[in-house]
């Protein structure tokens, strides 16, 4: 499997975005993350979504602004981010694994990093 994120962008406070993650690839038994990175910090667990039956979980942190989903026709993860905040600027990330978890450790395979930044 082969990842290629993209998306990202300057946005006011309170704005949208939408990241995609085009997959290529065996997909079906792979579950898809979203992961964020800034600067100084760990790289931080978003979301996750599972390819064949579209299970779902996310961070506490953006829970109610951000929704991954996946279309499976065109073999792409989303992350529609919402009421963004400064605080979500940072390299987002698509990862892809076997096994559905919130670890960064867990997740072999990486896309490169679209770069997010909230500001006025």
């Amino acid at each position: 499997v082969q990842l290629q994120a993209s998306g990202g962008g300057l946005v006011q406070p309170g704005g949208s975005l939408r990241l995609s993650c085009a997959a290529s690839g065996r997909t079906f038994l792979h579950n898809v993350g979203w992961f964020r990175q800034s600067a100084g910090k760990e790289r931080e667990f978003v979301a996750v979504i599972t390819w064949n039956t579209g299970r779902t979980t996310h961070a506490d942190s953006v829970k109610g602004r951000f929704t991954i989903s996946r279309d499976n026709a065109k073999n792409t993860v989303y992350l529609q981010m919402n009421s963004l905040k400064p605080e979500d600027t940072a390299i987002y990330y698509c990862a892809a694994s076997l096994v559905y978890g919130t670890s960064a450790g867990t997740y072999p395979i990486w896309g490169q990093g679209t770069q997010v930044t909230v500001s006025s």
